[in-house]
């Protein structure tokens, strides 16, 4: 008995210095109408942690219509945070849906927005999130995300 806990815990003890307890990083990216929608995100995450969440919109043609990024709310309940940057110009809520309306960029064909966030450290369960693009008013592409916290 005293060798298989010994055992159990030299595996948790190596597994938390190789980092696999850490924090994992996934890219999911989804291209439609001249638009390329990526989600950097955490796949893999524990209580307390800093994440990435990071959405960048690449247009062909530039930009010339507002930018909204259409995402579940609850999965926002994963995270403290600090806030988007640069700023939404307008935020609502639709049913269980937040929309994040962003001016579009005065050049370029590319648009960046970060979420400064932690995983709470209440965070017991992970979850999975459909972040979707929405240019002027019309529903471009969407990716499937979901994260995964560990004890």
């Amino acid at each position: 008995m005293r060798r298989a806990a010994t055992a159990a815990l030299v595996a948790i003890v190596a597994a938390a210095a190789t980092g696999l307890l850490g924090v994992h990083t996934s890219t999911a990216a989804s291209t439609a109408g001249g638009y390329t929608l990526s989600v950097t995100y955490a796949s893999v995450a524990r209580a307390g942690l800093d994440v990435p969440f990071r959405i960048q919109v690449d247009a062909d043609d530039g930009f010339s219509d507002d930018i909204t990024l259409a995402i579940d709310a609850g999965y926002f309940g994963l995270f403290e945070t600090q806030g988007f940057l640069p700023e939404p110009a307008e935020t609502a809520s639709v049913a269980d849906t937040v929309r994040l309306t962003f001016d579009p960029p005065p050049e370029g064909d590319t648009f960046v927005v970060s979420y400064d966030a932690y995983i709470q450290p209440s965070s017991q369960r992970g979850a999975s999130v459909r972040v979707e693009l929405i240019i002027g008013d019309q529903a471009i592409t969407a990716v499937d995300i979901s994260t995964t916290l560990l004890p």
